[in-house]
């Protein structure tokens, strides 16, 4: 994306946020009624069309949008409209989404990256589907790795290997993977060749500023026409497009192969360009895939602008408070309905380095200003039994630890006994015996050109220019793709995603109303995680991460892992392994 900064600097999960600045000169002032906003309402789930139609009228407010699958609706009103729908009995909660403005025509074309996250911030700064076939599925046919398969680690932990995995279970097309992300670029020539393009779906609007003025996603340039919204084969952060490719990058003589190279990618595109991931589109894309035959989603983000929603803290005002529950409420009936429709649900446990079994802080939310002058600010001792993040921490959703090259848990990885299912190999730069970084104990995965092109990292020849971008082509030369390396749970998820994807390719059934296959989400979970290599907490329990950074500053932190070799709080029942998951032994 052009007008974008690299994705390195951008978070999707983290509690280092940054907070915006004090509202510009021009901006609509606190308590201005006048100013149109967007609300994402929650309606109690016996309410009838027509109920939820009259209370918004009722309250002041004009529907944008509707999720009757799940009684969510976007609303356009006034200020005052989340206090006038609190007298609306079928309304069961409001969260405000973001103002409606326009955009300044002096504003910068570069939006500042938010959610500083230090752990995918290192490796970067400092330095039409063919018909299914035995073939085409592998089991037991001779299988030549890909060109960088030497450099994914990742896959030779987890066992998806040509001598692993792929002889004996690569997926099938007919499993559909849904991204719910910033979007996929499925031109990509390590995507494009399983990318569903008809199934997929854009939820989401650009936001070229925030309710501050500041920038966001930067101005709309589809096209000619300036519109918002992307189409569905777009990716304009990158972070989509790599863990697509982790998932499902084909075998087929370029670049890597993912976890699962022969399942169908779905873009549902959930995220801003800038990182953000609102209620709305979050509870669109997880009923669609329910609607379509989606049989696993991965979710590497959590749900603007609470990282922690708590239902009665203290430090929240009321409004602040009723938000944060309908966050909760909304999300918890999605992720039910996706379940329900047998999508297989896994999200990113965080990067926050905390244990969320704990009482801990949050100084970052809300990290997006939804109101003029609205910032983050400290809130302190958040109980677990009140605070959720969410989709990770929500019911029927599988949470994925990161680990390094060492099998150690990543440094930045959120942990905790009874948050964290599985593990995964995410990354960690600084997993190396001097403790000093290495960009390349990072996860190597697709990286859109275009991106690349505008950040400066491939030359005027395509020779790449930065040591965590990869070129490959193909035998003839004359296709050529991009790979980049991150770190992240954000990278540690997909992997698990594409053990689920194999499991349900390899004893699914058939889907006789989607033309797919399906398997019941709770067994998915079950025989992942029977199929996971079983991996103590360390000696001592008490873990310490000695990082010396490039700039020559040390730091040290200390990570306590709770529980047993069956189920800990690092790696939960333990470190997803595909070849054993498709009866590899």
């Amino acid at each position: 994306m052009p007008h974008m900064r690299p994705i390195a600097a951008i978070s999707i999960l983290a509690i280092a946020l940054t907070a915006f600045a004090a509202a510009p000169a021009g901006a609509a002032p606190d308590g201005d009624t006048a100013a149109e906003h967007e609300y994402v309402v929650l309606f109690t789930e016996d309410a009838t069309s027509s109920e939820a139609h009259a209370a918004i009228e009722a309250a002041g407010g004009s529907i944008v949008s509707e999720n009757t699958a799940v009684g969510v609706a976007t609303v356009i009103a006034g200020a005052d409209f989340a206090t006038a729908a609190d007298t609306q009995a079928v309304i069961e909660g409001t969260a405000r989404n973001r103002v409606i403005g326009d955009v300044p025509d002096d504003r910068a074309a570069v939006g500042e990256a938010r959610k500083a996250d230090n752990a995918e911030l290192d490796v970067k700064e400092g330095a039409e589907a063919p018909a299914e076939s035995a073939e085409r599925r592998g089991g037991g046919t001779d299988v030549t790795a890909e060109p960088l398969a030497e450099l994914q680690w990742d896959m030779q932990q987890i066992g998806a290997t040509a001598d692993g995995s792929y002889s004996k279970e690569q997926g099938s097309h007919k499993v559909r993977v849904g991204i719910i992300d910033t979007g996929v670029d499925g031109t990509h020539p390590d995507i494009a060749p399983n990318f569903d393009a008809e199934l997929s779906r854009n939820f989401t609007v650009d936001i070229p500023v925030d309710a501050n003025g500041d920038p966001v996603d930067g101005p709309c340039e589809e096209e000619a026409d300036q519109s918002c919204e992307d189409p569905a084969d777009v990716d304009e952060n990158g972070h989509g497009t790599h863990v697509a490719s982790t998932i499902g990058s084909p075998i087929n003589g370029i670049g890597i192969a993912g976890v699962a190279p022969q399942v169908s990618l779905v873009n549902l595109r959930a995220g801003q360009d800038s990182g953000y991931f609102f209620l709305q589109a979050s509870v669109d894309a997880l009923t669609y895939a329910g609607d379509n035959g989606i049989d696993v989603v991965n979710m590497s983000y959590y749900v603007d602008p609470w990282l922690f929603n708590c239902v009665d803290h203290p430090a929240d005002s009321p409004e602040d408070q009723a938000e944060q529950q309908t966050v909760i409420a909304a999300m918890q009936r999605a992720l039910d309905y996706a379940r329900g429709h047998n999508v297989t649900l896994v999200a990113a446990a965080g990067n926050g380095a905390t244990d969320y079994t704990k009482v801990i802080s949050d100084a970052g939310s809300p990290d997006f200003a939804s109101e003029p002058g609205e910032i983050a600010y400290l809130r302190d001792m958040l109980d677990p039994e009140s605070c959720t993040s969410m989709p990770s921490e929500g019911k029927g959703v599988i949470s994925v630890s990161s680990t390094g090259v060492s099998e150690r848990k990543a440094y930045y990885s959120d942990y905790g006994n009874g948050y964290v299912d599985v593990a995964a190999p995410g990354g960690d730069v600084y997993d190396t015996p001097e403790g000093t970084r290495d960009v390349s104990k990072g996860i190597l995965a697709a990286y859109p050109q275009s991106l690349a092109e505008a950040n400066g990292e491939i030359d005027e020849n395509g020779d790449p220019t930065v040591d965590y971008v990869v070129k490959s082509c193909d035998e003839s030369g004359e296709t050529c793709a991009y790979y980049q390396y991150l770190q992240g749970t954000s990278m540690a998820s997909p992997h698990a995603v594409g053990v689920a994807a194999l499991i349900v390719s390899r004893l699914g059934l058939p889907d006789w109303r989607q033309g797919g296959k399906f398997f019941p989400p709770a067994a998915v979970e079950a025989l992942m995680k029977v199929s996971a290599d079983r991996t103590a907490c360390p000696v001592p329990a008490d873990f310490v991460y000695t990082r010396n950074l490039p700039n020559g500053t040390v730091v040290t932190a200390t990570h306590t892992c709770e529980g047993s070799r069956w189920s800990n709080g690092f790696y939960g029942k333990g470190i997803v392994n595909a070849y054993r998951a498709v009866g590899g032994r």
